[in-house]
């Protein structure tokens, strides 16, 4: 459960520090023989700020849990 927390802690801030997935696509728009023209395409997938809380507090809980079962035993 530690990893997980750890990971989810991550993601979160990651989350919250970008507010989603930007990459690139290459694609060809016209090819004549041996010409050929190409454009390059932005895309963006948002992440809600809110989904980034939720998973950082989710990965912190988990630490959290994971130190306490740790300490019972």
């Amino acid at each position: 459960m530690k990893t997980l927390g750890i990971v989810l802690l991550i993601v979160g801030v990651l989350a919250l520090v970008y507010g989603g997935i930007n990459y690139s696509r290459e694609r060809t728009v016209l090819e004549v023989g041996s010409l050929s023209v190409t454009a390059t395409e932005h895309k963006n997938i948002p992440v809600p700020a809110v989904l980034g809380a939720i998973v950082l507090i989710g990965g912190a809980a988990l630490l959290v849990v994971g130190r306490r079962r740790a300490v019972a035993r």
